[in-house]
């Protein structure tokens, strides 16, 4: 069930192939498994199993009895927190090994795995640790003749579906909340990247969670992700992934009126005005779309530039690209960019930057393949200028490291073409005037607003979207709300 693997970075490690139900991993009913794919040099990494309908039942079976047993049940919420903050000792513990896997299997910077995604993990845990004695009910004083409170109960079995951009990351944030709650879960893990959760599945067992609280499986979305989601012993579905997914998964849920969470998909604007601070603007600009090769839900990939500074402003961007954006092998120290995720996703990129040449934009910088010694999914940092709100790569959610930048003439049109999407997820804007912004940022269509800096998320601050990009927020004391009952008692006291 495990095999010994090594990285280029010297790390060793005996890396689990099974799905994780009951706290062991076992083979998937048919012996049916996919392979991971190395991005940075289009190498198997290896094989795991791949969960079966039948595989899915078994984890929610297991899933639904830890739920009543009283080995979980019958936890405190304190001690339900000793077990969460054990689970985040051990990943902190374990960082240097899960930072190699992640980079291994999803390419992105070894560098940027321990310092941002592993940690990312350890806070959230802890975070929701910390709110496992806290998440209380109320009393509510309706009169002498009744005594009525309301306490905060678990919502059952969750079923939560992440996806292959920060598999780490997006574990902590659905396993967080659900597990603070009582919860117990049985997580799918994206195809094109499971490697580095199943790592974490073997920390699972050795924290102390009894078996069957947190099942951990491999598979492909239409099978085993469309049977978790259809199971009649499943009472909430959280997903993070594409909006056409997302609308799939709610089609599905609705069989069975399943509470859900979405956080979908993104074109987030960034709003440079004439009084910004124009380094300031640039650093920020290039990080929010620039980062983890562009893949990125909340990915500001629409960068709205006043006029009076627009060519300014598009030579400090380049000049950030050439400075920042090293391509190369993602365990080399001085790597920031690397290749994307799977061959499907990088000739999906490669075909809007073609779309984008087509519709007449102009590719100022990128715009190509850039293998290295000849090999991997790896893109130039695309910047298009001469864009019109009409193209596609103005649009559409790419994906990838491709910005689209365009000027605006007034605080007005500024706010008309940031709200001009279906989306609504994340946005941005740069200005030395407060009131302006935060006039603008109460305008803007969008779940979050950074103001002089993007994507700066944080887990105490709730993430989520408005219009198609999701539904319900994740993170902060806002994201247990997802994961809880209020049931109302009365009590007639003139009984």
């Amino acid at each position: 069930m495990e095999v010994e693997l090594t990285a280029p970075n010297g790390k060793k490690w005996s890396q689990p192939l099974g799905l994780f139900i009951n706290n062991e991993f076992v083979k998937s009913s048919n012996e049916q498994s996919l392979a991971s794919i190395n991005p940075a040099t289009e190498a198997e990494i290896c094989s795991v199993f791949a969960a079966t309908a039948q595989d899915v039942d078994t984890a929610v079976a297991a899933a639904r009895k830890a739920l009543k047993d009283p080995s979980w049940k019958g936890l405190s919420g304190t001690e339900r927190g000793v077990l969460m903050n054990k689970l985040a000792d051990l990943v902190a513990e374990n960082a240097e090994i899960l930072a190699t896997i992640e980079c291994l299997d999803n390419g992105k910077p070894y560098a940027t795995a321990l310092a941002e995604n592993v940690p990312e993990v350890v806070n959230v845990l802890r975070y929701y640790a910390g709110y496992a004695d806290k998440n209380f009910g109320q009393v509510i004083d309706v009169g002498p003749a009744k005594f009525a409170y309301t306490v905060k109960e678990p919502l059952g079995v969750c079923g939560q579906i992440i996806p292959w951009n920060y598999p780490l990351d997006m574990a902590a944030w659905k396993i967080g909340p659900a597990l603070c709650c009582g919860n117990t879960i049985v997580l799918k893990l994206a195809e094109q990247t499971p490697l580095s959760m199943l790592y974490v599945a073997k920390l699972v067992k050795e924290a102390g969670f009894p078996p069957g609280v947190l099942n951990i499986i491999n598979g492909h979305g239409r099978e085993a992700g469309a049977a978790l989601v259809q199971s009649p012993g499943v009472d909430k579905i959280a997903f993070t992934g594409s909006t056409a997914t997302g609308k799939e998964i709610m089609k599905m849920a609705a069989l069975t009126m399943k509470n859900i969470t979405l956080e979908t998909g993104g074109k987030s604007p960034l709003i440079v005005f004439e009084d910004a601070d124009l380094d300031l603007a640039a650093t920020w600009s290039h990080g929010g779309i620039m980062s983890n090769q562009g893949q990125i839900c909340t990915a500001t990939s629409r960068i709205l530039v006043h006029e009076s500074i627009y060519d300014k402003f598009v030579e400090a961007f380049k000049g950030k690209v050439e400075e920042i954006s090293v391509i190369g092998d993602p365990f080399e120290e001085t790597t920031f960019h690397g290749p994307q995720v799977t061959k499907a996703q990088y000739e999906r990129v490669l075909s809007y930057i073609k779309i984008g040449k087509e519709e007449g934009a102009t590719i100022m910088v990128g715009g190509e393949p850039a293998p290295q010694q000849g090999k991997g999914f790896f893109i130039a940092p695309t910047v298009f200028t001469n864009v019109k709100p009409s193209m596609r790569i103005y649009r559409e959610e790419i994906f990838g490291p491709c910005v689209a930048i365009v000027s605006f003439k007034t605080e007005e049109e500024a706010i008309e073409l940031a709200n001009d999407t279906t989306y609504g997820l994340g946005s941005a804007l740069f200005t030395k005037d407060l009131v302006r912004a935060h006039r603008v940022a109460r305008e803007i269509e969008a779940g979050m607003v950074w103001i002089n800096s993007s994507n700066d998320s944080d887990y105490r601050i709730p993430f989520g979207g408005v219009k198609q990009s999701g539904i319900g927020r994740e993170l902060g004391e806002a994201g247990l709300a997802a994961y809880c009952n209020i049931k109302s008692i009365h009590v007639n006291m003139a009984a």
